[in-house]
C-alpha cells in the first residue's frame, strides 16, 4: 500500500493533458510501441476527432525507483467545463493531481475551478509547465501567474512538453515524492468509491472503483449503499489498457467489478461498494447530479421510441450525468424529457446516440428549469415551457442563475463586458491578473446563456477567453411563453419561456426563419408569434398556384373570374383538411438563431 500513489491530471480546454498521458504511459512503459498512438486514453472515436477528453479514463502504470517498484494510477479527466461532475468524482479517487497549464496562453478560468475543487480534497498539486517545446511559450511570465495562484516556490513548478517528452521522468519522479499514499486500513471492512460505470454488452455494467477501506476478493457478496442493492463480484481485476483479473484488491487499489448488473440505474457514479456481512456507511461527497438544460428528445420514426429508451439507458450508465423521463408532444408524439450538464454534452450525446445506437432524433428548443409561484400558493418547477400553469394563475416566476468568472486578454474587455450585459448579466467584479489579462465575475441568468453564449464569447475574443461558471440559485424574472402557431395551431415543440424584453424580437426572427425553412404547399401557410392570446408577430407563407387561366385566349373577363373563384374555394377547401409538416431542419434553425 505505501508502493501505491493514486492521482490525476487537471487542466483547461486544449492544455495537452492527454498528449502528457500519452508520454507517461510510453515511459513506464504501460503501451507497447505497437499500440501507441496519439490521446491513447481518449478511447471514444468521437474524443479522437474533436480532440477533447468526454470521459474519465483510469490505467496503472508500474514504475520503478531507486529499486523500488511503484504502482502509479492515473486517472485522466475532462477539461471542459459540462463535465465537471465526472472531474470532482476523479478527484475524490485520488491523493494527487498534475496541474497542467498551457506555456503559451497561462492560467485559464477552468484551470482555476478544478484547482479549487482538488484544494478542496486536500490534494496534492504538483504545477506543470506544458509545451514548453513552442517557440511562443512564456515559461516566465506564465510561472509568475502559477506563483500567484498557488503560492508555490518557482524551482517546484516544473517544465515539461508532451510532445517530445521533456521533464516526463521528472513527473514520476515528483509523482513519487510529493504525492502521499493512500490512507486507509486493509482490515477494516470494505469500503469503496465507484467514480465511473462502462456497460458491456457481453458482461453487463463493469464499475470502476477505488477501495478507502478494507479488501475485496472474487465471489464476494457485495452490496452497494446508495442504491441497496446486493450482487456477487464474479471478476474484480486492474485497469492496464485493458482489463486484467486479479483474486483480491485492497486498500488503495483502483479496480473494475463485474457482478452481471444488467439494469442501469442500480449502478451511480459516487456510490460506495461494502461487503453484505460487514456493511459500513457511505462515503461522503455522493450527489445526484444535477441538469442544467433540459431538452426533448423524440425518434423521427415513432416505432422507434423503445429502441430509444434501450440506447439512453446503456448512454447513462457510461455517462453518469445524463438523466431522462418519458414525455409526449402534440407535434412530435413520444419521446424524452432529458436533462443535460451544457450545450456541448448535449450535442455529445446527439451524436452518441446516432453513432452508437444508430437512432435518427429530433431535439426540441433546449431551455432550463424554472421555480413558478402560483396565486394558490403552490411552487411548481416547470422544465417545458408547454407545463406552465395559465398566465392568469401564475403569481411570480423565478429562473436559476450562476456565478460566472470569465479570464480573457485585456484588449477584448469592452466586447465581453457589452455580451454579458445584453444577456441580463450583472458585473461583480473585475481583476486584473496580470497587466494583459482580467478575469470578470458576472451573475448571469443561466436560461441566457444556454444557446450560443460560449460560441460568441469565443468569436469576440478571438478564442482567447475561458469561461467557467457554478449555479448560485433562483432569481425572479419577468418570463413570458413564446408559441409558434402554424395556421391556428400550436407547435409545442417550437414554444420558449423567454425575459419580456426579448420576447419581441425573438418572435419576429423566429416567423422569418420559419418562413424561409417551410416549403409552400397548396394553400397559404400562416406563421404567428402569440404571447398568450395576443399575437406579435407574422408572416405568410404563400400558396403555389396552378395557372387555370393558361387556356383562355381572349374573350370575356368573366371567364377568367369564374375558373379563379373555383381555384379560391378549393384553396379554402384544403386550408381546412390539409395540416403543415415542420422540417427537422427548422427545428434546428430556430435552435441556432442569435
Amino acid at each position: 500500500m505505501n508502493n501505491i500513489r493514486n492521482f490525476c491530471i487537471i487542466a483547461h480546454i486544449d492544455h495537452g493533458k492527454s498528449t502528457l498521458a500519452d508520454r507517461l504511459l510510453e515511459v513506464t512503459k504501460t503501451v507497447s510501441g505497437r499500440e501507441m498512438k496519439a490521446q491513447v486514453l481518449d478511447s471514444m472515436d468521437l474524443e479522437q476527432e474533436r480532440g477533447i477528453t468526454i470521459k474519465s479514463h483510469a490505467i496503472q502504470m508500474d514504475y520503478v525507483q531507486d529499486g523500488e517498484k511503484y504502482v502509479l494510477n492515473l486517472i485522466d479527466t475532462p477539461g471542459h467545463v459540462d463535465f465537471s461532475y465526472e472531474v470532482s468524482r476523479s478527484i475524490a479517487a485520488c491523493e494527487g493531481a498534475l496541474l497542467i497549464i498551457d506555456a503559451t496562453q497561462g492560467i485559464q478560468a477552468q484551470t482555476i475551478s478544478n484547482l479549487y475543487l482538488a484544494i478542496e480534497h486536500d490534494l496534492e498539486i504538483i504545477p506543470i509547465l506544458n509545451k514548453m517545446d513552442l517557440p511562443n511559450a512564456m515559461p516566465e511570465v506564465v510561472e509568475d501567474q502559477i506563483i500567484d495562484l498557488i503560492g508555490c516556490k518557482r524551482e517546484e513548478i516544473i517544465r515539461a512538453s508532451g510532445k517530445t517528452g521533456e521533464g516526463v521522468d521528472e513527473i514520476l519522479r515528483s509523482i513519487v515524492e510529493i504525492v502521499p499514499a493512500p490512507k486507509g486500513n486493509p482490515d477494516e471492512p470494505l469500503q469503496a468509491l465507484i467514480f465511473d460505470s462502462v456497460f458491456n454488452s457481453f458482461r453487463g455494467v463493469i464499475a470502476y472503483f477505488k477501495i478507502v477501506n478494507g479488501t475485496i476478493s472474487q465471489g464476494d457478496s457485495v452490496k452497494f449503499v446508495n442504491t441497496k442493492k446486493e450482487y456477487n463480484a464474479d471478476e474484480i481485476g486492474v485497469l492496464r489498457l485493458g482489463m486484467e483479473k486479479r483474486k483480491t484488491l485492497s486498500t488503495g487499489d483502483v479496480g473494475y467489478i463485474i457482478s452481471g448488473i444488467k439494469t442501469a440505474k442500480e449502478v451511480k457514479v459516487g456510490d460506495t461498494i461494502t461487503h453484505k456481512e460487514r456493511p459500513t456507511l457511505a462515503i461522503s461527497g455522493f450527489e445526484e447530479v444535477k441538469p442544467m438544460v433540459f431538452a426533448g428528445v423524440y425518434p423521427i420514426d415513432a416505432e422507434d421510441y423503445e429502441d430509444l429508451r434501450a440506447a439512453m439507458e446503456k448512454l447513462q450508465l457510461n455517462d453518469a450525468s445524463l438523466t431522462f423521463e418519458p414525455e409526449s408532444s402534440a407535434a412530435l408524439g413520444f419521446g424524452f424529457r432529458c436533462g443535460f450538464l451544457g450545450m456541448l454534452h448535449m450535442e455529445i450525446i446527439q451524436e452518441r446516440l446516432d453513432r452508437e445506437f444508430d437512432m435518427n432524433v429530433i431535439t426540441t428548443v433546449p431551455n432550463v428549469s424554472y421555480k413558478v409561484h402560483t396565486t394558490s400558493g403552490e411552487t411548481i418547477t416547470v422544465y417545458n415551457p408547454s407545463g406552465l400553469p395559465a398566465s392568469t394563475t401564475i403569481d411570480d416566476i423565478e429562473e436559476p442563475y450562476i456565478r460566472s468568472q470569465i479570464i480573457t486578454k485585456s484588449d477584448f474587455i469592452g466586447p465581453v463586458m457589452t455580451l454579458c450585459l445584453e444577456k441580463r448579466g450583472t458585473l461583480i467584479k473585475q481583476d486584473y491578473l496580470t497587466a494583459e489579462r482580467a478575469e470578470l465575475t458576472f451573475d448571469l441568468p443561466l436560461g441566457e446563456i444556454v444557446f450560443d453564449f460560449y460560441d460568441k464569447l469565443k468569436s469576440i475574443s478571438k478564442g482567447y477567453a475561458s469561461f467557467d461558471y457554478h449555479i448560485t440559485g433562483y432569481k425572479p424574472a419577468k418570463l413570458v411563453r413564446l408559441d409558434i402557431l402554424l395556421n391556428g395551431e400550436m407547435v409545442d415543440a417550437l414554444s420558449s419561456l423567454i425575459h419580456f424584453d426579448n420576447a419581441y424580437p425573438m418572435g419576429r426572427r423566429m416567423c422569418e426563419k420559419l418562413k424561409e425553412l417551410i416549403p409552400r404547399q397548396q394553400f397559404d401557410i400562416a406563421i404567428q408569434a402569440a404571447i398568450g392570446a395576443k399575437i406579435i408577430a407574422r408572416e405568410t407563407v404563400k400558396a403555389v398556384r396552378k395557372d387555370v387561366t393558361a387556356k383562355c385566349y381572349g374573350g370575356d373577363i368573366s371567364r377568367k373570374r369564374k375558373l379563379l373563384e373555383k381555384q379560391k374555394k378549393g384553396k379554402k377547401r384544403m386550408k381546412q383538411v390539409g395540416n403543415v409538416e415542420v422540417p427537422q431542419n427548422a427545428f434546428l434553425a430556430v435552435l441556432k438563431l442569435d
